[in-house]
């Protein structure tokens, strides 16, 4: 069974995790696996083999410019200018400080 909402949006993996068995809810604007045979039976199937989160709903920004290039191999951990146009590719925004504003 879904709580769903019509306007919400459904990430890359919504049907994956419907065919899955998870109750999907609303969250932020996106339909969301809230949970699926339960939190006893999902934290052993994580200690026991692998857990995967849908991050599809997490905000993005895109940055374009002549200098986009530069910018994000500064303001990033990564780097940017290995990767092609359509790829994507994980990496953190430290501060000055070495502390991490987000990832």
């Amino acid at each position: 069974m879904s709580d769903t909402n019509q306007t919400s949006i459904k990430t890359p993996f919504y049907q994956y995790h419907v065919d899955a068995g998870a109750r999907i809810v609303e969250f932020a604007g996106f339909l969301m696996p809230v949970q699926y045979k339960g939190i006893t039976a999902e934290h052993l199937a994580v200690r026991e083999n692998v857990g995967l989160f849908d991050l599809s709903h997490m905000g993005e920004f895109e940055v374009s410019g002549d200098n986009a290039l530069a910018f994000l191999q500064k303001t990033t951990t990564n780097t940017v200018a290995a990767i092609e146009p359509g790829q994507i590719q994980y990496t953190c925004m430290p501060y000055p400080n070495g502390g991490i504003v987000d990832d």
